[in-house]
């Protein structure tokens, strides 16, 4: 894994714009501004290797406590890049959480380029919810997910405020939160 400016710089501008500036995630905007958010890139190539880079941030979220890194950004820049493939390796990734002990500490919430929730089309707004630059595996602590939700008034609305705010971006706005969806 390496610290790659470029990518992690795109992802941070993602998660700032798009995620706490859309509020699509109500729990986001605290830990960003805390600096308590790892941002890591991986430079796997092959499902193994990446399921490696997966053990050691399990291992860094354990060895850290929470007020310092609540949550972790694993990208995956050169692997991956077929929806179809990253939502196979989805089942491999809940595998090793179950396998290491690690089920009911932490979560995984998935982000690509071709998100696409199941029983939509490509085109659907809804998709751009969970849409980042690059493949992404976000590793949640199920602790700060329970306390948020605890103090979220409606936690079940968020989905479908989210997609309502998705829906009601103009093309030229989605063109600029969303620019590697529209570069040929």
């Amino acid at each position: 894994m390496t610290d790659s400016d470029p990518v992690i710089a795109q992802v941070q501008r993602w998660l700032q714009d798009v995620v706490v500036g859309l509020n699509l995630c109500p729990f986001a905007r605290k830990p960003m501004r805390a600096g308590q958010i790892r941002f890591v890139v991986s430079d796997a190539t092959s499902d193994e290797v990446l399921l490696e880079d997966l053990q050691q941030e399990f291992e860094v979220l354990d060895r850290c406590g929470e007020t310092e890194v609540e949550t972790s950004l694993l990208v995956v820049p050169n692997h991956l890049q077929d929806f179809h493939d990253y939502n196979f390796f989805l089942g491999e990734a809940e595998i090793l959480l179950k396998r290491e002990g690690h089920e009911g500490t932490y979560q995984i919430a998935s982000f690509h380029p071709h998100y696409q929730f199941a029983d939509t089309q490509p085109e659907d707004a809804e998709n751009l919810t969970n849409r980042a630059p690059y493949p992404i595996l976000h590793i949640l602590r199920e602790v700060s997910l329970e306390h948020g939700l605890k103090n979220y008034p409606d936690p079940g609305s968020i989905p479908h405020n989210n997609i309502v705010r998705v829906e009601s971006l103009s093309d030229e706005e989605k063109q600029a939160l969303f620019p590697y969806l529209f570069s040929s």
